[in-house]
């Protein structure tokens, strides 16, 4: 089928790419010239402003945009005046699922389709697949179908076999068990595609958290062969013989990849990174959040869903960007107020 693609950072370059290499034709737009050149020299069309986007594509047209939540709205003022009835505009990026039912009722008064999808796969997703989670109207859905087979990680299997994206389609809609297993699931109405990413999303920071702070304690499991402080202001180790080992986090990290139940993609990249660099020394420790973990600490506070793990791994990232500093220093004030605690250096 034919695409536009509006974004060519680092997801939407090479989703270009993946479409370009199962068949499909894409017209591609950013407003960094270079990296239209690249997509370009990969087969698509390249393209210098989003009208001659437009205009490249024949109706319906199906335009995709790969950017930054904070610009998507912007970008649709861009389009809507060029776009037509029964046109199709994808937002893959990491909007608000708020922000999408409002959307998809401005386009559809103009008889334009909107499409909220969630895409998870990041920089391997060229090679390896994008999960894909939908929401909108099912025809629209049914229209693109063959440009989300592709992108999903089964779609070059079903390439493989013929036409890109007929073989799920065959076994049944985007909403099917066959298409999820493919890895592209039709969720819902209007935002409930961005909505399901964000929880995932919020998944996402908890693995993290874990991974981090189990580590973080196999690193510190060499305590005991250190001399700790001796005063009234450090609690002592009380059997420092338990905490004797000196631990190759790269290799422990390396064993749990083969045949571990804590086995996941995160569980690899943090193995590899391990193996670069055991210390991690090029890294400051400042965890930054994109959005979706807040928003999905909001929703179950709103729907009075429990999400202790979820909310605790996105306060980290907070403190890990020095959020906690003037509460500390308030901890310490305290301490030196009603027990002449003196606060000891780092």
């Amino acid at each position: 089928m034919q695409i536009g693609m509006i974004g060519l950072g680092r997801m939407g370059a090479n989703m270009v790419r993946r479409l370009v290499q199962a068949g499909h034709e894409c017209v591609a737009y950013d407003h960094t010239a270079a990296n239209v050149k690249s997509v370009a020299a990969s087969g698509a069309h390249g393209v210098s402003t989003a009208a001659e986007l437009v205009k490249a594509l024949a109706a319906p047209r199906v335009v995709w945009i790969m950017v930054p939540a904070a610009v998507v709205d912007s970008v649709i003022g861009e389009l809507q005046p060029l776009l037509a009835a029964g046109d199709v505009l994808i937002d893959g990026g990491n909007s608000n699922y708020r922000d999408d039912i409002r959307r998809a009722a401005e386009l559809r008064g103009r008889g334009i389709h909107y499409l909220d999808v969630g895409t998870s796969g990041g920089v391997l997703g060229f090679e390896h697949g994008y999960c894909l989670m939908i929401g909108g109207a099912p025809e629209a859905v049914a229209l693109v179908e063959p440009a989300l087979a592709t992108l999903a990680p089964g779609g070059r299997r079903a390439a493989a076999r013929g036409t890109p994206g007929t073989d799920a389609a065959q076994q049944g809609s985007a909403a099917s068990l066959a298409a999820a297993r493919m890895g592209y699931l039709h969720c819902g109405p209007s935002g409930a595609g961005h909505f399901v990413k964000m929880v995932h999303n919020g998944i996402e920071y908890g693995l993290m958290a874990a991974y981090a702070e189990g580590l973080n304690l196999l690193a510190h499991a060499d305590a005991g062969l250190t001399a700790g402080a001796a005063d009234a202001e450090t609690a002592p180790l009380s059997h420092p013989q338990f905490f004797q080992y000196r631990l190759d986090l790269a290799a422990i990290t390396e064993v749990w990849r083969h045949g571990s139940i804590i086995s996941s993609r995160l569980l690899d990249l943090t193995a590899e990174a391990l193996a670069g660099d055991g210390k991690l020394e090029r890294f400051a420790g400042h965890v930054s959040d994109s959005g979706e973990g807040r928003w999905t600490v909001e929703a179950a506070i709103e729907v009075g869903v429990p999400a202790a793990v979820l909310s605790a791994a996105l306060y980290g990232r907070f403190e890990s960007r020095g959020r906690a500093e003037f509460a500390n220093k308030v901890l310490s004030a305290m301490r030196l107020g009603f027990g002449g605690h003196v606060e000891r250096s780092a």
